[in-house]
Formats: structure tokens, sequence, C-alpha cells
């Protein structure tokens, strides 16, 4: 038999360990990035001596010490749709082990197209999904999401951040409904999500709806009948380590250089750190105010009082009469944003005046260009 993997990250690694070992006959893996040590707690087919190597390359020279009877076929490059079906075509079962929007729709596509079963993996914090795609009259990820989630409500695990041993759970069941598939088995995962939260230590299965007969791509009269541009549909990259967002203009934005000269000539403001507890844990700045943007989303109003409070403190202290400053960091660069913009629709009568921007880059921004010993994570 033979297997395409798509991404050879937290998922793909314990993947293709564990085909490698059962010893599949061909093993494709696709992947366009570099090690870097920031990923070796959850793709444990790398190394530190890795570091900078092509994924695919990593993979494959590490899975051949393993077994060396399988033929491992590495291609360093993303994905395309130029590529895709021809090379789908060439292998029995594909996974999907990418962690963006518009590979998992190509991937979709060209499976149905070329008529091959996708097992599909996903992970993120603590949580991770698995479903099997276009098998044995089962529906395909058209049919469950017919069109892409807006591009800012995407996390991914640069963003997001995910526990290591997640998508190593995820990878090994991905591992075993392959090899169901390969040897005639079956998967019941054609018509069952499996859900599984690490927190509470539990699986749960979400049965599926059935096939779509107006589905775009595998229904009865199909619109979708050739691979197209998945990034326009979807309005993210497909390449992108970290999706970047450009919600708000540049009269809102400043750079992280910027916001070090406010501080070092003493500018009052607020600086409003909007990430989540678990990350503000990891690493702050000792001058922001903790509020994470969840609470900033749902208008909570313990969590306003208090901005309201410091807000009022500091303009206090400075005896501020003109529009009070706000600066908001989270991670990346892009929570801020859409902070920003709750700021902005705040009333006057409460927080007065406000002149709110977020930090472009956020704290790993600051961490690259600013100070060289704050963690990045």
């Amino acid at each position: 038999s033979s297997v395409l993997v798509v991404g050879c990250g937290g998922l793909g690694c314990p993947l293709a360990q564990y085909l490698a070992a059962a010893g599949v006959g061909r093993l494709g893996l696709v992947d366009h990035d570099v090690v870097e040590t920031s990923n070796l707690h959850r793709q444990v087919l790398h190394g530190e001596a890795r570091r900078g190597l092509p994924k695919a390359l990593s993979a494959a020279a590490a899975l051949r010490l393993l077994n060396s009877t399988v033929q491992y076929v590495p291609y360093c490059g993303a994905l395309s749709p130029r590529t895709a079906l021809q090379l789908v075509r060439q292998y029995d079962v594909i996974a999907d082990c990418s962690d963006n929007v518009p590979t998992r729709y190509l991937v979709n596509d060209a499976c149905v197209l070329a008529g091959k079963p996708l097992v599909s993996g996903s992970a993120l914090r603590l949580e991770g999904q698995l479903v099997v795609y276009n098998y044995q009259g089962g529906p395909c990820y058209r049919c469950l999401f017919p069109k892409p989630p807006p591009p800012e409500t995407v996390t991914n695990c640069a963003d997001g951040g995910v526990l290591g041993v997640v998508p190593g759970i995820v990878g090994c069941i991905q591992a075993l409904e392959v090899l169901k598939i390969a040897s005639g088995m079956g998967s019941s995962f054609n018509q069952f999500m499996l859900m599984f939260d690490a927190r509470e230590g539990r699986f749960r299965n979400i049965k599926l709806r059935p096939k779509k007969p107006d589905c775009a791509v595998c229904g009865d009269h199909p619109s979708v009948t050739c691979l197209q541009d998945y990034e326009a549909f979807c309005g993210s990259s497909a390449t992108d380590k970290c999706r970047t967002l450009h919600l708000l203009s540049n009269k809102d934005r400043i750079s992280v250089e910027e916001y070090k000269k406010l501080l070092d000539e003493q500018v009052p403001h607020v600086l409003l750190d909007v990430r989540p507890q678990v990350e503000a844990d990891i690493c702050r700045l000792v001058h922001a105010v903790h509020i994470p943007l969840s609470k900033l989303e749902e208008k909570n109003e313990e969590y306003l009082e208090y901005l309201e409070k410091r807000i009022c403190e500091e303009k206090q202290r400075t005896n501020s009469q003109t529009s009070f400053p706000v600066y908001v960091v989270c991670k990346l660069g892009n929570d801020s944003q859409k902070a920003v913009r709750i700021l902005q629709e705040l009333p006057v009568k409460e927080f007065g005046s406000l002149l709110a921007k977020d930090i472009k880059g956020g704290l790993m921004a600051w961490a690259t260009k600013i100070d060289p010993t704050f963690p990045q994570y």
C-alpha cells in the first residue's frame, strides 16, 4: 500500500512513524517548512541536530533508521492546486496533517476528484479531532464545511499553542485508521467525528451528517470539477507559519520600536495585554494590564470596571486632559487588533476619550527586535 502524508509536523510525525514501523510499501511526505527548535515538543521525528533542514527530508531520514524497507518519497514544498491532483492519484490513502484551512480544502477536493479516502486530523491546545472523509459513501470535508470560516476566527498551533502530546495521540489514531483502510478492515470514522478532550481525558464520537447531494465537490451536480485558488477562497495563506490579520489601518497601529520609544520617554499610557491567562502566566511585560480578549468580547463587567479603574488612575496620576492612549498587545498582533476595535466602541461617558492602538507583531516581535531575553513560546 501507499500513503501520502500532508504535513510532517505534530500530527504527521507520529502518523508516519507508525506507518513506517508497520511496513507500508511507499510513504510520501509533503511539507514546505523547515525544522525549528520551537516545534520539537510535538514534532518528535526531528531533533536539534536537524534544525534548518526541510521537514520532509528530516522525517524521511529518521524513518529510514526505523525501517529501511519502506520507500520514502519526500516532497519539499507546499501542496499546490497545480500539482495536488497528480500527486494524490499516486497514493492509495491520503492523510491530512496540515494546520491551515486552505490546505484542508485543497486536499479534500483533490481526494474527491481522485477518488481517494482522506484521514484528517487536527489538534489545538488540549483538544483534537479526527474524521475519515470521502470513504465508502461518507461525506467529504465540504459536506460538513461548505464555506471557510472568516480568517480572523481561525487559530492554528502557532497562534494558540498545543500541548505536544495531543497531536501525538491524534496522529497515532490517524495511523490506526490509515492501516485499517489500507488493509481492508474499514473505518467507522466516515460516519462519526472523534473528539478528544485532553483536559478531561475523554473521547467522544459525534455522528456526522450524511453526504450532501448538493455538495459543491462530491454532490450529484458538482460545481467544483478542478482544483482552484484555495488561498483566495479562504482569504488566508497556506504557508504562513503564523497568520497575519489586517483589521486596522496603519494609524491605529504602532511598531514595537515606536512603543519602546514611548516607554523610554515615559509617555503616559496604559498597556493592555489581551492574551489568554495561560499565556500571560508564561511571560508578560511587568507594567501591562492583563484582560483576556474573551472577556472584552463578552463585555464582562468585572474586567471592564477594572480597565476603567486603571485608565482613570493613570489619567489622574499624569493629569491628562486629552484622549488617553491605550496600547494593546498579544502574542502575534492579531488578537490585539480585535481588542482595539472593541475599545474604540466603549462608551465615552465611562471611559473618556481613548486613543486605542495595537502593537504590530505583538510580544514575539518585542522579543525578536527589542528584548532578546523575553521568552518566545
